[in-house]
C-alpha cells in the first residue's frame, strides 16, 4: 500500500512543485491571485476525503481507493493538455483541478484508513506509530523526486524551442502584452531575448507571446506525469492486493469476514469522547497546514522572486537528486551498521555506506562550479529530509518507548507546532533589509539571497511535520471509533483542507506586509496552537488510555 502511495504521490508533487508558476506564468496572475487558486485547490484535495470517507464507510475502502485512481486520471489528463490562456483554457484547467480533488478524497483518506486496519490486530498494535511513520516516508520517497521530474520535462521542451527558463521573463512578458512594461524593464526584457536562441528575429511582442506560450506548454507536459505515476500505482496496488484485501471492508461489514479483527464496540460516551478529542486536535492541525503549504505558495514566490537563481560551493549537492537520494540511503544502511546482530552483516552495512558517500560525493565533484536553479528545486528538500530523518526519528522515540517515556501523539502534535514557529523564524530573519514585495511589482528582487535560509526552513519545518503529520494520523485511526473511521480519517484532511484555504492569507497580504511581517503572523498561529492543545493535553491523553 505505501508502495502505491508512492507513485500517486510522485505524479501529485510533480503537478504540484509547478502548479503556482503555471498558473502565473500562463495567465498572468498576480500573487494574491494565484495564491487564492492554490490555496482553494489544495483545500479540496484535502476536503474531499471526508465525502470519500463517508462514501467509504458505506461501501467498502478498496472500492472507493479503486475509484479515486480512475478519477485522479482524468483529471491529470485533463491538465496536461496544451491550450490557450483564454475562457476555454480557465474552464478545462478548473474542471480537471476538480476532478484531481474528488479522485484524492476517494483514494487518500481510505488508503491511509486501511494501513490502519493492519494494526487493529493486537498482536501488531504497538507498531502503529512505526507504522505509519514508515509509510510517510514512502510517500516523501516520491514527493523527493517530483520536483526533479517536473524541471527536467519543463527544461526538455523548453530547449526544443530555443528557449531557457528565466524567472523574470514571465512577468516582464505579461507586462509588455499588458502595456504597462516600465522602460527600464523593457531593456531588461530585450536583453532576456537577445540571449534566447528562439527568439531570433522576434520583436519583443512576438518574443513575450511564444515565451509564455512554449513556458506554459512546457508545465502541461510536466503535468502528464502524472498519468504514468497513476499507472505504476495501479499495477503495484492490484499485484500486493491479496496481502491486504481483509482491510478493504467497511465496519459494517467486516465483522462479517473471517480474517478481519472484531470491530470493538463503544458506549455513547466513550464515542462522544473520542470524537471530541479528534474535533479538539482537528482544531490545532488547521493552523499548522496553513503554515506549512507555503511551501507551495509564498515560499516559492521567495523562492522566484528573493533568493538567488545560482549556486556554489558545498551546496549545491542539495540540487543534485541523486546525490541526495545516496545521502538517503545511507542513513538507513548506517543505522543498519549499528542495528545489525553479526560481524558479517555490519561489515557489509558499513561498505555500503561508504560506497554510497563515495558516490554522493563523486556526483558533486562532477558538477559544475555555479549552477542555476529554479524555484520549484526547492520543494524537493522537504521530503528528502522527512525520508533522511524518518529512521533517526523512528530510534529516538523507539529508545524513549523502551524506557516509558515517550511522549503521547497529542504531546507530539503540539511540540510540532513549536517547531513550525521556529521554523518560520529562518525565514524572518533572512528576510530581513530586502524590499517588500509591493516595492518590486511583481518583478525580482536586486538583492537576492543564500538559498541555504529556505533550506534551512525547510529543515526545521520537517522536523515539525515528523512530529505532527504522521503522528496525527495514527492518533486519528486509534482513537477513531471504529464505526466511524472513515469519516473521522476524513476529518483530519477536512480540517487540512481549511488549513489549506488559509494558505491565501499570506498570498493576499504578500503586497501589503513587508516579508518578515508575513512570517511573523505565521509564528503567532503556529505559537497560539502550541499553547491551545498543551492546555488540553490531559483530556487528550484521557481520550486516548482506553483505545
Amino acid at each position: 500500500m505505501a508502495l502505491a502511495n508512492t507513485g500517486e504521490r510522485f505524479g501529485y508533487y510533480t503537478m504540484l512543485a509547478i502548479f503556482l508558476l503555471f498558473i502565473q506564468a500562463k495567465f498572468g496572475f498576480d500573487s494574491a491571485t494565484a495564491t487564492q487558486i492554490y490555496s482553494i485547490f489544495l483545500a479540496g484535495v484535502y476536503f474531499m476525503p471526508l465525502f470519500g470517507g463517508w462514501v467509504a464507510d458505506r461501501i467498502g475502502y478498496g472500492k472507493c481507493v479503486t475509484l479515486g485512481i480512475g478519477v485522479m486520471f482524468l483529471g491529470y489528463a485533463c491538465l496536461a493538455i496544451p491550450t490557450a490562456p483564454d475562457t476555454m483554457g480557465k474552464v478545462l484547467m478548473f474542471g480537471a483541478l476538480a476532478l484531481i480533488a474528488i479522485g484524492t478524497g476517494m483514494f487518500k483518506g481510505n488508503l491511509q484508513v486501511m494501513v490502519g486496519n493492519l494494526y487493529d490486530d493486537p498482536r501488531y498494535a504497538a507498531k502503529r506509530d512505526s507504522a505509519f511513520s514508515l509509510f510517510y516516508m514512502a510517500i516523501n520517497i516520491g514527493a523527493m523526486f517530483a520536483p526533479s521530474m517536473a524541471k527536467a520535462v519543463t527544461n526538455f521542451f523548453l530547449s526544443k524551442q530555443g528557449l531557457v527558463y528565466d524567472a523574470n521573463i514571465p512577468a516582464l512578458a505579461h507586462q509588455y502584452m499588458d502595456g504597462v512594461i516600465t522602460p527600464e524593464n523593457t531593456e531588461k526584457l530585450q536583453a532576456l531575448a537577445s540571449s534566447m536562441q528562439g527568439a531570433a528575429g522576434m520583436d519583443l511582442g512576438q518574443f513575450s507571446q511564444y515565451y509564455i506560450e512554449n513556458l506554459s506548454n512546457s508545465y502541461s507536459y510536466g503535468f502528464a506525469v502524472a498519468c504514468i505515476s497513476l499507472i505504476v500505482s495501479v499495477a503495484i496496488y492490484f499485484s500486493c492486493r491479496n496481502w491486504f484485501k481483509h482491510t478493504e471492508a467497511s465496519a459494517e461489514k467486516a465483522d462479517k469476514s473471517a480474517n478481519a479483527a472484531p470491530v470493538q464496540e463503544l458506549t455513547y460516551e466513550q464515542t462522544k469522547s473520542r470524537i471530541v478529542a479528534l474535533l479538539m486536535v482537528f482544531a490545532v492541525v488547521i493552523f499548522f497546514w496553513m503554515a506549512f503549504h507555503q511551501n507551495g505558495a509564498t515560499m516559492t514566490i521567495f523562492a522566484r522572486d528573493y533568493t538567488a537563481q545560482n549556486v556554489e560551493g558545498f551546496t549545491r549537492i542539495g540540487f543534485n537528486i541523486w546525490s541526495l537520494a545516496l545521502i538517503a540511503i545511507s542513513i538507513y544502511t548506517l543505522f543498519s551498521v549499528f542495528q545489525s546482530e553479526t560481524k558479517k552483516a555490519k561489515t557489509i552495512s558499513a561498505i555500503a555506506t561508504l560506497a554510497l558517500w563515495g558516490g554522493a560525493y563523486a556526483l558533486y565533484a562532477g558538477m559544475a562550479p555555479s549552477i542555476n536553479i529554479q524555484p520549484s528545486d526547492f520543494q524537493q528538500f522537504n521530503p528528502f529530509f522527512v525520508v533522511a530523518l524518518t529512521p533517526i526519528s523512528l530510534a529516538i522515540f523507539g529508545s524513549l518507548a523502551k524506557k516509558g517515556k515517550e511522549p503521547s501523539a497529542p504531546r507530539k502534535i503540539g511540540l510540532g507546532m513549536v517547531v513550525a514557529a521556529l521554523g518560520f523564524l529562518i525565514l524572518t530573519l533572512g528576510s530581513m533589509g530586502l524590499a517588500s514585495p509591493k516595492e518590486l511589482g511583481g518583478t525580482v528582487s536586486p538583492d537576492l539571497v543564500s538559498p541555504n535560509w529556505l533550506i534551512s526552513t525547510y529543515l526545521v519545518l520537517t522536523f515539525a511535520e515528523l512530529l505532527l503529520s504522521p503522528m496525527g494520523i495514527s492518533f486519528v485511526s486509534k482513537v477513531a471509533p471504529p464505526k466511524y473511521k472513515g469519516m473521522m480519517m476524513g476529518g483530519w484532511f477536512a480540517a487540512t483542507a481549511i488549513g489549506n484555504y488559509l494558505v491565501s492569507v499570506p498570498g493576499l497580504l504578500w503586497d501589503k506586509l513587508p516579508l518578515w511581517g508575513v512570517w511573523t503572523l505565521l509564528i503567532s498561529l503556529c505559537l497560539i496552537s502550541a499553547l491551545f492543545i498543551f492546555s488540553i493535553l490531559k483530556r487528550l491523553e484521557k481520550a486516548t488510555a482506553d483505545c
